[in-house]
């Protein structure tokens, strides 16, 4: 299966990493800014996608740009002939989201979206306990970086266009809607520029808040930059009325850690009356879970495995978060449906 990557970043680099070992894939191009090649990949680099693309053929396109690019790519990408994985955010609006898919099933093209906590065995086994429990629910979910130096400038890069609460919070709140199963029908927003560094109309600070249908309630909370705080920067609870799932571990490392942010070590199960601890030895790591996204791409192209739910799990996720974001700038409630 021949692959072209598209940027080279923390995410392009293991997802080019995960093609180089896959028994099944050529990496026939590299797309990234620069025209120098990386001594560890010996493949052709490119610095216009779109002349890659017509170059190359390939047969799947790995997008992992920023997300301004992320629908012109993956709609590019399809309508030359090939299936598509893509880093989350899958766009910038609900409406080129939706372009993306809709270009997925029109042409019966294979659309992954990058939702790699889909891929952790304990992040499913955490969901899991949680329905377990029954709802309704309360999500307590923060993934806050104190971030400095390289991690810093990748962050202000990606706050040209896209905030902390849309870029991590998709992760999060694809999560709740895997637990509770119910519709948002309400999300309201706070944030806080607290960098001169970054652009005036957009916030390194924001925390979201939403309601669903079966009166779940969650809040999720995302900050980048060097003054953030490392105190209670990764709180990952489920509570319902049976109790309580969360994700316990004394040894998260630094706040801008890769490997830290999808670690979870053990998982406390609480019911009143009962605490069971899951120990969690065995986790895989950031590179093996990027290795699971590219194999299960691949074999969902060989099985013609049906992807409608997945794409559509990620609009919805995304409106959500968008939805935060209005809310952030108007300072209003906003249902994810009047997103576009």
């Amino acid at each position: 299966m021949k692959v072209l990557i598209a940027g080279l970043g923390n995410m392009g680099f293991s997802h080019t990493m995960a093609h180089h070992a896959h028994p099944d894939s050529e990496i026939v191009g590299i797309v990234k800014r620069s025209p120098d090649a990386d001594p560890r990949l010996p493949y052709p680099v490119f610095t216009d996608f779109h002349a890659a693309l017509a170059d190359t053929q390939p047969d799947l396109v790995v997008v992992a740009t920023y997300t301004d690019t992320h629908a012109e790519y993956a709609i590019a990408a399809m309508e030359a002939g090939a299936h598509v994985f893509v880093e989350k955010p899958l766009a910038l609006t609900v409406t080129d989201a939706r372009r993306v898919t809709e270009t997925a099933t029109r042409l019966n093209r294979k659309l992954v979206v990058g939702y790699i906590l889909r891929h952790h065995p304990s992040w499913v086994r955490l969901i899991d306990e949680a329905k377990a429990l029954g709802g309704p629910y309360v999500f307590r979910l923060n993934l806050n970086q104190q971030s400095e130096g390289a991690t810093w400038d990748t962050h202000k890069a990606l706050m040209q266009t896209t905030s902390p609460i849309v870029d991590c919070g998709v992760h999060y709140v694809d999560v709740m809607c895997q637990i509770c199963g119910s519709r948002p029908v309400q999300v309201t927003g706070i944030g806080l520029r607290l960098s001169d560094e970054i652009p005036e109309d957009m916030y390194n600070y924001g925390q979201l808040q939403v309601r669903f249908e079966d009166g779940s309630v969650g809040w999720y909370e995302a900050g980048w930059g060097p003054m953030m705080s490392e105190t209670a920067f990764f709180v990952k609870d489920v509570v319902s009325p049976n109790g309580a799932v969360s994700i316990k571990d004394a040894d998260k490392g630094d706040s801008d850690s890769v490997d830290g942010h999808t670690r979870v070590g053990a998982l406390l199960v609480h019911r009143p009356g009962d605490d069971r601890l899951i120990d969690l030895p065995d986790e895989p790591g950031h590179q093996q879970l990027c290795d699971a996204e590219q194999a299960f791409l691949i074999e969902a192209i060989r099985n013609d495995t049906d992807l409608t739910r997945h794409m559509q799990e990620a609009v919805d996720s995304l409106a959500i978060c968008l939805a935060a974001d209005l809310s952030i700038r108007t300072g209003q409630p906003v249902r994810p449906g009047d997103v576009t």
